[in-house]
């Protein structure tokens, strides 16, 4: 997924510097956060507003295209969303993928209120989604599953009801099932992708109950990792499996507005100077950081 040599970097903000001739004069100096994803402008999906799966994408800054890894970044004018003052740019910059993919894949999962929501793996787009099931969509209980002590208290500090150890991957599914007195949950967001977390969550005593809805938006390259699930039970239980992948631009802009007015917070472990950058890559390797680790040139 993405290219080589690149400038990584899908989550970019920072201050408008020049701008092309047809562009207002008065959009210089302004703070802005960029949408990672251009689409052809074509086709049905980008004509839908769904650009993020368009088949003939111009850029994807940090995938296909050179990243916000850097002092300067080049994007159209349309994908520079204005940020409100109340957010800095370290609170900002964790928004444009941490919070996006999550409100994109709660619209997905169709969350209702009385929902059993589980948030599997814990940290940006997980954070996100704690906050966003409880103050925005006023899930009844969110069930958040981590294997970090540290990550499970911040989940439930943003407001996961229940908080459960994921370092054994095999004790999850009958965890859940007790926390959602037996009945599995309605909706789970595997955010891990690993081969045993969304075993997980499938099966006939998985964590999925009937008509779940299990949302794919983690994931791992390699066979070893494969989503493995026999159909019977998900036929008997009427369940539905979806992949959830990056966020629309109205889903960006949603983000903003929800960090804006404080139902949303972004979780930042650190900054680095942008020289630094591969000391922050090296944490997220090793599952050292709580939360997203801004790199500020």
């Amino acid at each position: 997924l993405g290219v080589n040599p690149i400038t990584l970097g899908h989550e970019a903000v920072g201050v408008i510097t020049s701008a092309g001739a047809s562009i207002p004069p008065s959009r210089i100096g302004e703070r802005v956060i960029v949408y990672y994803y251009v689409g052809c402008g074509e086709c049905r999906w980008c004509q839908k507003g769904d650009e993020h799966i368009c088949p003939s994408l111009k850029a994807e800054y940090g995938f296909i295209s050179d990243g916000g890894l850097a002092e300067y970044i080049r994007a159209p004018s349309r994908n520079a969303i204005a940020l409100p003052d109340n957010i800095s740019f370290i609170d900002a910059a964790p928004i444009g993928c941490g919070v996006t993919t999550a409100v994109h894949a709660a619209k997905l999962a169709m969350v209702q209120p009385d929902d059993t929501a589980v948030v599997y793996g814990c940290n940006g787009v997980g954070f996100g989604l704690c906050q966003l099931l409880k103050n925005v969509y006023g899930v009844a209980k969110v069930i958040a599953v981590a294997r970090s002590g540290a990550k499970r208290n911040k989940a439930l500090e943003l407001g996961a009801d229940v908080a459960i150890d994921g370092t054994d991957a095999a004790a999850v599914a009958s965890a859940v099932r007790e926390a959602s007195e037996g009945c599995g949950a309605d909706v789970i967001f595997e955010c891990v992708g690993r081969r045993e977390t969304m075993d997980a969550c499938v099966g006939w005593v998985g964590a999925l109950g009937r008509r779940g809805r299990l949302v794919l938006v983690g994931y791992h390259s390699g066979d070893e990792h494969d989503f493995r699930c026999h159909p019977i039970p998900m036929i008997v239980y009427e369940q539905t499996v979806m992949g959830s992948v990056g966020a629309t631009l109205d889903d960006l802009k949603e983000a903003v507005q929800y960090v804006g007015s404080g139902k949303v917070n972004t979780v930042v472990d650190c900054t680095l100077s942008l020289d630094s950058f591969q000391q922050g890559l090296d944490k997220i390797k090793n599952s050292e950081c709580i939360g997203k680790i801004v790199c500020v040139p």
